[in-house]
């Protein structure tokens, strides 16, 4: 069998039921992501999705949810030390990590817990 991976779609995170509009004020709010309209037929499931460029995030919700603390998306961006000044700003904690050759980048958790990775490639 000959196969190709050509991108990733999108990442999913969970977030405890109901916490929608939690979601919105981070990935939206703080991190500037753009909401986007799930489609009729998986409203029911609860969550929100969002989009910045290629960048697709969905968070869905869970009755036993448990945070993600060390599986994590990366999330590549232009100008970290913008977006590390607006964190600041919003007064959202990251962790700094310099143990990546060739790339700046930090950790960030959502209103959750679940770990997001933030980088910038200097090479």
């Amino acid at each position: 069998m000959n196969f190709n991976y050509k991108s990733i779609d999108h990442f999913q995170l969970a977030s405890p039921k109901g916490s929608e509009d939690i979601s919105r004020k981070f990935y939206h709010g703080i991190l500037m992501l753009q909401e986007i309209e799930k489609p009729a037929t998986l409203k029911a499931n609860g969550g929100v999705w969002f989009k910045a460029g290629p960048v697709n995030i969905h968070i869905g919700t869970e009755e036993s949810f448990i945070p993600a603390r060390k599986a994590h998306p990366a999330l590549e961006v232009e100008n970290l030390p913008g977006l590390k000044q607006h964190l600041i700003l919003s007064d959202i904690s990251f962790i700094e990590d310099e143990r990546l050759p060739g790339a700046n980048r930090i950790f960030v958790a959502d209103p959750f817990g679940n770990r997001i990775e933030i980088l910038e490639w200097i090479l």
